[in-house]
């Protein structure tokens, strides 16, 4: 057979799909993979408490049922704002606690897997460390639910290898996350590959979700590429909301309002409250 298939590959034994069964991932009480699709919002990165609070509040009232925060942020120049860290975790743990949201954060290393662990309820492997293998093997061990990002220049089977590394070592509660490959074109930050969300999802068991945020770079196609996602079988989006997109810290540009997410929103899992045509020019 000239298709990967995940029965034929000895590679990718956590994989098999031939007992028919997806997994189910919990995130406190929230399940992924049960065919309801579960939306996690929130900032990209943490900035105070009162924007953590709020956009809460808002991703929330929306529909969201996961708030996403970053604490420590591998950003491409060194000089650019690197997260709150700890005080960003202990935020988002108060925040968890007045809205009842579970929180999803990213993990850069080995070291600050215990102090992570601790605070949040899913611990994010960014692009950047999808084939950091001491951090996977290390986030094998543990037992609580990871987010898998594919890195933009990994083929699909890569990105399955590197779950393989959660799940070999004890870990099933694992959801991987397309956020777009590289491409040529300057207008995008990414390219959301569609045909390898599909792949994903139908060569393991685990759940997929989509990042159209870090996918597009540009909020006005967050809502198209998300309703494009769950039509491919997403079983999930993450998406980056911030109260002043224009005055965030980090990826203001592909963040939306709080407008913007309800619209978004609405137009994905209520279009009975839509009443004018849609269009994406309202969210830019």
């Amino acid at each position: 057979m000239n298709s990967l298939t995940v029965e034929a590959d000895t590679t990718l034994r956590g994989m098999s799909t031939a007992a028919n069964r997806r997994t189910i991932v919990r995130v406190g009480t929230v399940e992924i993979g049960t065919g309801q699709r579960v939306v996690m919002a929130g900032p990209c990165s943490v900035e105070s408490y009162e924007q953590t609070l709020a956009t809460a509040e808002a991703v929330k009232s929306a529909g969201a049922l996961i708030l996403r925060g970053g604490a420590y942020k591998p950003r491409t120049s060194p000089y650019d704002f690197q997260g709150l860290g700890v005080e960003a975790l202990q935020i988002m743990a108060r925040v968890r606690e007045e809205t009842g949201l579970p929180i999803v954060s990213e993990i850069l290393s080995t070291d600050d897997i215990e102090l992570v662990a601790e605070h949040v309820d899913m611990l994010q492997v960014g692009a950047r460390n999808m084939q950091n293998f001491a951090l996977l093997r290390r986030l094998g061990q543990l037992r609580k639910p990871i987010l898998l990002k594919r890195n933009p220049a990994a083929t699909v089977k890569e990105w399955l290898l590197a779950a393989e590394y959660l799940l070999a070592g004890g870990n099933g509660q694992v959801v991987l996350c397309e956020r777009g490959i590289r491409s040529y074109d300057p207008e995008l930050r990414n390219t959301l590959d569609l045909a390898g969300l599909a792949l994903a999802r139908q060569l393991s068991h685990l759940p997929v979700i989509a990042d159209p945020s870090h996918a597009t770079g540009r909020r006005d196609l967050i809502p198209a590429m998300s309703r494009a996602a769950l039509s491919a079988g997403a079983d999930g989006l993450i998406v980056e909301v911030h109260p002043d997109p224009a005055n965030a810290l980090s990826d203001g540009k592909q963040s939306l309002d709080f407008p913007g997410f309800q619209s978004m929103m609405d137009l994905l899992f209520n279009p009975d409250k839509v009443r004018v045509p849609y269009s994406p020019h309202q969210l830019a």
